[in-house]
């Protein structure tokens, strides 16, 4: 079985004493392909430096994320739009809105927001969308700026049943992590109407690890655990689970 990891943060500091160790383990157990999205102008050389070390098993995005949107955003998003001329980047993320951290620059959120969107299209590149706390807004924004190209996921969907079923519509993927192995999370029941032909398999790594492992440091060898219960939910094999999730995830990312 084959199995794709499409949100993984294997580049930051929580895996600077084991972090080969962590990406060989993942294939190892096949999770082979890793996507890596990028949060902020520091981030991007330590996520090269990744891509580098595993050039056949990690894909690097590029974006600005909401949460590193402060007074500096048009220069940091002038120094982010430099690198897709540079190499090949597999998706303009992760981008969106956060309105759970702070609201300060919320109309600054949504201008980058907006801006990359439109990157996306120009470049035909998906978007990967963080969307805490304001999936109303996102779902809103991407509605008005609709285009023939505009695709993506929606990393770590939290949101519910109409949400999902709003995404879909946009012809959007949901991204499923750790969150649906909580017992109070909800999410089983939002996504109980959607089909596996509309979702994509992630972890969130270092953040969000699946039970048994809840509380500890995540890594994409823990996807595993969300396909096992992905496949509970919609009560099939987990062969079907993963060829599904690794179709979907190579067709978004045109891999």
């Amino acid at each position: 079985m084959q199995f794709v990891d499409t949100h993984t943060h294997l580049y930051s500091e929580e895996f600077k004493e084991d972090r080969k160790a962590i990406v060989e383990k993942a294939i190892k157990n096949g999770v082979n392909q890793m996507f890596l999205p990028n949060v902020d102008v520091d981030s991007i050389q330590p996520m090269l430096d990744l891509v580098w070390d595993f050039p056949e098993n990690c894909f690097p995005m590029m974006g600005l994320h909401p949460c590193s949107v402060n007074e500096h955003v048009e220069a940091h998003l002038f120094q982010i739009q430099k690198w897709f001329k540079k190499r090949k980047f597999w998706a303009v993320g992760e981008i969106g809105l956060d309105y759970y951290w702070s609201t300060d620059f919320k109309e600054q959120q949504i201008s980058a927001f907006k801006k990359q969107i439109q990157w996306a299209i120009n470049l035909d590149l998906p978007i990967v969308i963080h969307s805490r706390n304001s999936n109303e807004d996102v779902i809103k924004i991407l509605g008005e700026m609709s285009h023939p190209k505009l695709r993506g996921i929606f990393h770590c969907f939290s949101g519910d049943a109409n949400q999902a079923s709003q995404i879909v519509e946009l012809g959007f993927l949901l991204g499923i992590g750790g969150v649906l192995t909580y017992k109070n999370s909800g999410l089983t029941d939002a996504i109980a109407d959607i089909s596996l032909q509309h979702i994509v398999l992630e972890t969130d790594a270092p953040y969000l690890a699946p039970v048994p492992f809840r509380g500890k440091r995540n890594e994409s060898f823990y996807l595993l655990e969300v396909a096992r219960k992905l496949a509970e939910v919609k009560a099939v094999g987990l062969n079907q689970v993963a060829e599904i999730t690794t179709n979907n995830a190579k067709k978004v990312f045109g891999f």
